[in-house]
């Protein structure tokens, strides 16, 4: 067989395969004129796919043998989206501090006992202050000196004895020393290190005769009178959240017990890789049952979107994208295009000019044409010349 008719043959079995095509599956035509190839004869073969027996073309929806499209149908639903949040977060105290002394030394005394409750400007510890002590001794005594000598040059001045300026340097070498004995005075009390907030201590790092540094952690104090979750939410739910906003947190190691609290504080800004934004909510901890440290799961409630809930079923897919088969009053179908918003278990929320009640088909799509009259199973009509009604396909 030459090149020529091999091309011919092929061309002849794709032409009587296409318009097979198009005689046996219904909903060809409209594939084909989605794509704008519908031509003229391949519609009028569609068109003997629906004619009647007696060779008259049937009205439009009827199938060969003059049958209406049988369907199943399920009504539209309505349901909300982005209402509910569920999160995991880290808990904190309010307020934490890791106490480190300002100056070196050598500990001499811990008065505080891990788990004991402080306020601020409690003693903690105490270092060696021994060379402090007589420090400040010393600059008292210059300074006491400086104040008899200041006095006795400011009697001179007055009997005309002393000049004016050795006035002033009198009254300048006292004040340096009293300067001195204020410097001496802090350098003593830096060696007792105190509480800087109130809070819980916890335990003790260090133990007592070690010679410790400004670096060098002692204790850490939280108050956890409240505690701060941090979590992170889509960023879906970035211009929902606000400052205030209420929120309930659940501890996962004590799930049935519930706290109230609300947003703190918002991040500025949405993490590029995870997408997500950092929020921080307070709760309150007054039987003191919550620590530092632990997993909270927490829930906040929106407004959210309502959308319509289709059957999956119902869900059918062309070049233009996702649409719904709907069944009007007149029993007539219609394509409605219907994004999809979310997939449920049971159901498809889909933004589709849809209400709540309204009819879509979901068994039978594939016999259905755009403004074909379908029968419902399970409902019934009225028969045009008689008034009763009669079951489907009667």
């Amino acid at each position: 067989m030459s090149l020529i008719r091999q091309i011919l043959f092929t061309l002849i079995v794709l032409v009587i395969a296409l318009c097979g095509w198009v005689y046996f599956f219904p909903g060809a035509i409209d594939t084909l004129a989605n794509r704008n190839l519908a031509f003229e004869p391949l519609k009028r073969i569609a068109a003997l796919n629906s004619s009647q027996g007696d060779g008259k073309p049937a009205a439009t929806g009827r199938q060969r043998g003059g049958r209406k499209t049988l369907v199943i149908t399920a009504p539209v639903g309505r349901a909300t989206v982005n209402d509910r949040l569920t999160a995991i977060g880290n808990g904190r105290a309010v307020q934490s501090v890791s106490v480190t002394p300002l100056v070196s030394g050598q500990l001499v005394e811990l008065a505080a006992e891990p788990g004991a409750v402080v306020e601020k400007g409690t003693v903690i510890a105490r270092l060696d202050s021994e060379s402090e002590k007589l420090a400040l001794e010393k600059a008292k005594l210059t300074a006491a000196d400086l104040k008899v000598k200041a006095d006795r040059v400011e009697e001179l001045f007055r009997k005309r004895s002393a000049t004016a300026a050795a006035v002033e340097t009198a009254q300048a070498e006292l004040a340096t020393a009293e300067l001195a004995v204020q410097e001496a005075q802090l350098n003593l009390d830096r060696r007792t290190i105190r509480s800087p907030i109130h809070g819980v201590v916890g335990i003790v790092a260090v133990s007592l005769g070690e010679y410790v540094t400004n670096q060098t952690a002692i204790v850490t104090i939280d108050n956890r009178d409240s505690i701060i979750v941090e979590f992170f939410v889509p960023e879906r739910f970035a211009t929902a959240i606000r400052v205030g906003a209420p929120v309930v947190a659940s501890s996962v190691a004590r799930p049935a017990e519930t706290y109230s609290g609300k947003v703190v504080a918002i991040d500025n800004r949405v993490d590029v890789a995870s997408r997500t934004l950092r929020i921080r909510a307070e709760i309150e901890n007054l039987d003191d049952k919550l620590r530092a440290g632990m997993a909270f799961k927490v829930n906040m409630t929106f407004d959210g979107d309502a959308f319509p809930a289709v059957d999956p079923l119902a869900i059918q897919w062309d070049s233009k994208g996702s649409y719904v088969w709907l069944v009007g009053e007149d029993g007539k179908a219609q394509r409605t295009d219907a994004r999809i918003v979310q997939r449920n278990p049971e159901s498809v929320l889909v933004d589709a000019q849809l209400k709540e009640g309204d009819k879509v088909v979901t068994e039978g799509v594939q016999n259905v044409r755009q403004g074909a009259t379908v029968d419902v199973a399970g409902e019934e009509r009225a028969k045009p010349d008689s008034g009763k009604k009669a079951p489907v396909g009667s």
